[in-house]
Formats: C-alpha cells, sequence, structure tokens
C-alpha cells in the first residue's frame, strides 16, 4: 500500500493507494473493463498539478477599450487593465489526489464508486475504490455500529456538554448544550439527521470516554477486515476520518444485520424533545421517502475535505446492492448517482453481454 502525502496544506491526512495505482507525471489515463454485467475502473496515473498543490489566483494584463466624451466629441481609447481570475472552489482530498479526473461510462459525479452484490459479495462497479479518503459523517456508522454491539443500555439519558461542541470547524446543531435525550434518541438523530453533537456524546459516554469509543471503532474496522480506515472522532467532523470504498462496503454489510441501524438510519422524519420542546428531524438522504426506492440502511456525510459522500443498501431489481459514493461534486449529486447507478443495474441481462469495449479515459 502506497501513500501519497497530499501537500502542506494537508499534511496531517495521508491518502493510501494500492499498488495498482501509480502516480506518474506524465498526465492521467483511465482504464475501464466492462464484462457480464460487471465495470471496474482504476485510476492508472495522476496528473502532476493534482497532488499536493492548489492553484492560486492569478493576474495578467488585458487590453480594454473605452469609449469617452472628450469636447463633446466621441473618442475611442485603448487601456491596459489588470484582470484577476477568480480563485479557484474548495477542492477535496479527492481533487488534489486526481481522482476527479477519473471518467467511467455512466458518467458519475463522484470520483468513487463502488457497488457489490450482498448476496455473494460480487463486485458490479468500480471506481478508485481502493483509495482512503474523509469520508466525513460516513464516520457516525460505525459510531452506531459500535454502540448498538457494546449493549449500552439505551434508555440512559446523556447530557450534550461543551465537550460535544464543535470548536474547530463550527458547524451547527440544534441540540444545545444542556439537552438531554435518551441514548436512544440520541442514535436516532446521529444517523437519521448526521446530528453531530448526538453523535459526540454517544462517544463521550461510553466505558473510558471518548478515548475508548475511538479505539473501540478502530478495532471494530480491523476485525471487519478493513485495512485502509482509520478513526479519531464519532462525529465524522475530521478529516483524518479515512476509508476506502471497498472498507465502506464492508461495513454496510456488517451494519445491515443490526434491526435499529436500519431502522433509525431511514426514518424519514423523527422527533425529539430536548427539555420537553419538540424538535422535528429529517433525514439527510431524501431517497428513503421515495417510493421508488426500497432502501434498507444508508448513511450520507459532508464536509469539504470529503466532498458529498453516501452509502446504502437497497434492493433493485430484486437484488440487494450496496453502494457507495465517495468525493461527489455538487449538493445532490450523491444521490444522482445513486439513480444513474440504479437505471444501469435495471437495465443488466442475466446472459453475458458482448465483448468489453474500451473506454477512454483522461
Amino acid at each position: 500500500m502506497f501513500k501519497f502525502a497530499l501537500g502542506a496544506l494537508f499534511s496531517l491526512l495521508l491518502v493510501w493507494v494500492p499498488a495498482s495505482v501509480n502516480a506518474q507525471e506524465d498526465g492521467s489515463a483511465v482504464t475501464s473493463a466492462k464484462k457480464h454485467g460487471k465495470i471496474r475502473i482504476v485510476l492508472r496515473h495522476h496528473a502532476p498539478h493534482a497532488v499536493g498543490h492548489v492553484s492560486a489566483p492569478h493576474a495578467h494584463q488585458r487590453l480594454a477599450r473605452r469609449v469617452v466624451l472628450l469636447h463633446g466629441r466621441r473618442k475611442v481609447v485603448y487601456q491596459h487593465v489588470l484582470h484577476v481570475a477568480p480563485a479557484p472552489g474548495v477542492q477535496s482530498m479527492g481533487d488534489l489526489a486526481g481522482l476527479n479526473l477519473t471518467r467511467d461510462p455512466l458518467d458519475l459525479k463522484s470520483s468513487v464508486a463502488f457497488v457489490l452484490d450482498q448476496s455473494n459479495s460480487e463486485v458490479l462497479f468500480e471506481k478508485n475504490a481502493n483509495v482512503a479518503l474523509p469520508i466525513a459523517s460516513i464516520t457516525k456508522l460505525m459510531t452506531g455500529l459500535v454502540v448498538v454491539q457494546a449493549h449500552q443500555d439505551m434508555d440512559e439519558v446523556l447530557t450534550v456538554t461543551d465537550d460535544d461542541v464543535d470548536h474547530k470547524k463550527f458547524s451547527t446543531s440544534r441540540l444545545k448544550v444542556g439537552a438531554q435525550l435518551s441514548r436512544a434518541n440520541m442514535l436516532h438523530i446521529a444517523l437519521m439527521s448526521s446530528e453531530n453533537r448526538a453523535a459526540a456524546a454517544l462517544g463521550r459516554n461510553y466505558p473510558g470516554g471518548l478515548t475508548a469509543f475511538v479505539a473501540a471503532m478502530n478495532a471494530k474496522a480491523r476485525a471487519l477486515g478493513m485495512t485502509d480506515t482509520r478513526y479519531v472522532d464519532a462525529n465524522g467532523l475530521s478529516s483524518l476520518n479515512v476509508a476506502s470504498a471497498r472498507d465502506l462496503a464492508k461495513l454496510v454489510m456488517v451494519a445491515y444485520q443490526e434491526p435499529i441501524l436500519r431502522q433509525y438510519s431511514t426514518d424519514p422524519k423523527y422527533i425529539v424533545e430536548p427539555g420537553g420542546r419538540p424538535i422535528q428531524y429529517g433525514n439527510t438522504n431524501h431517497l428513503v421517502a421515495n417510493p421508488g426506492w426500497d432502501i434498507g440502511l444508508q448513511k450520507t456525510g459532508f464536509i469539504n475535505e470529503a466532498g458529498r459522500c453516501l452509502v446504502m443498501q437497497a434492493r433493485i431489481e430484486g437484488r440487494a446492492v450496496i453502494m457507495v459514493f465517495l468525493d461527489s461534486k455538487g449538493k445532490q449529486s450523491r444521490t444522482a448517482d445513486a439513480g444513474r447507478m440504479r437505471k444501469w443495474l435495471e437495465a443488466l441481462k442475466p446472459a453475458p453481454l458482448s465483448p468489453p469495449v474500451p473506454v477512454a479515459g483522461g
């Protein structure tokens, strides 16, 4: 497993790339193959400017034509003006690693995608699936798994403290310091609505505190064979929570076995009453309320370093599949990618497909 440092600005995070992914200085290229209803796309090369470098705004002079009035008569004059290019948008770790250069036949907006047949673990679609990237609030799925499998009292009332407040990214929360909810309700809104303070409170109230909880998260990851995964908190706000799409598929496979995680993550709405005042939460994934989808478990995530992320178990044409989309561009792009993948899976035929046609990449 090779490790790519993503530059001085992001020196705290290493993006791990397997031996099949080689950093080159001769541009980028993508190989893909389609066989028997499966697509596998592997990033072969990185563009040299994509790793560890963020383009800075630049300025240049241009000649501007102006019409002015001089002594009552129109006159055309030319002036040199300084033109400053706008600053680029926020780049994710996947962008910095060049993963956004990977093309695929479905034109996905996610830099990473992985689809697995849940019944037999057959890989149906793969795109940069072995690269470890920040996973944002997908972290909370492991948080839920550790809480449930620790058999903690779900009726115990937990109190939000200042330790649960995000003092790094200053994310907002509807749970004020002093708010009290049962462990079950904390878990419910953490999974369904990605409530950060609820997830932090769950970790802090684990035997041994947050340090022991994070250790348990990493131990569970190792036990599941999630070799590209590392956790540092319970809510996913740190970009140091990283995993590959293959690893996350393993997590979804195991989490799906827990009924409480299935129920809480797929509820469209839920009302809690911290301090006696009702607050209605909604699901961060609008697909759960779509009657055209049969979703058994899901979790979304977003921080700038991770892009938009989504993991999901769904039944499509009678087949149970696990989908993972990481580093997607655009607010609705991850669910749109799920829709593209669904249409592709629906169109698959059981008979072998025609010989694969190479797909050019760039």
